[in-house]
């Protein structure tokens, strides 16, 4: 399996064949070699390298991160910028749990408030939306 079309490449990668031409407009895949008829052409390499992709976008990678891992591997970069990289990944999601942290607890409050029976007038959640929209700060 030498070279192969981007149909069998975006299946052995488990990917879209549009995102791989994503991947090549954002310059994250070389631009493949094309046969007389104009058919793409890829490598095996190409497989391993959307993997890497896929696999880095699954753990929350940017796409620039992920191009900044591609050249560093390539270049057989230092693992401390590796370290970096992924250090700032690491502390983005971690704001991101303790943001999803405090909408959560906001809500179950207010779930926890509302009975669940009655008209919609005075209901606590949706006094809490609008107070909450009002105050974007503030937690019910």
């Amino acid at each position: 399996m030498h070279s192969m079309t981007i149909g069998k490449l975006a299946k052995l990668a488990e990917v879209g064949v549009d995102t791989v031409r994503f991947y090549e407009r954002q310059g994250l895949l070389q631009p493949a070699h094309r046969t007389a008829s104009g058919y793409r052409q890829y490598s095996p390499e190409d497989v391993d390298r959307l993997r890497f992709i896929r696999r880095a976008k699954t753990l929350g990678f940017s796409l620039d991160d992920i191009a900044e891992l591609l050249a560093l591997s390539a270049a057989t970069g230092d693992r401390a910028d590796v370290k970096r990289i992924s250090q700032q990944r690491l502390a983005t999601i971690e704001l991101k749990i303790r943001e999803l942290t405090a909408i959560r607890d906001a809500l179950a409050s207010l779930v926890t408030r509302c009975s669940g029976h009655g008209p919609v007038e005075s209901c606590p959640i949706i006094e809490g939306v609008l107070a909450q929209g009002l105050h974007p700060n503030q937690e019910s």
